[in-house]
């Protein structure tokens, strides 16, 4: 009798739970991920989050790996999205500077 019961709900907690890992691991990364590209395309800047985080460390004398600027973009992109419209102001106005040189 009490499996009647039991049964259902272990179903509906394993559903459950699997759908919210998907989501959060999965869906909630490529959510952020096209919000960002769509704050790029608005702005009309060209480079990718991965050329900005790159260049932005360069620009302040930094060598980075590049599995250290796949962590930082997804840090970005999930926690800090305009962090990346930011950067991209220092590198236009890193090379403005050095065009009135």
């Amino acid at each position: 009798m009490a499996s009647i019961i039991i049964i259902p709900i272990i179903l509906v907690m394993i559903i459950g739970l699997s759908g919210y890992l998907v989501y959060r691991f999965v869906l909630y990364d490529l959510f952020c991920k096209r919000s960002v590209n769509q704050s790029l395309k608005k702005y009309n800047i060209k480079k990718t989050p991965s050329q900005i985080i790159k260049e932005y460390y360069d620009i302040k004398g930094e060598k980075i790996s590049h599995q250290e600027i796949q962590n930082l973009e997804k840090n970005y992109r999930q926690n800090e999205p305009d962090q990346f419209l930011i950067m991209y102001d220092v590198i236009r106005d890193n090379q403005k500077n050095k065009e009135n040189d």
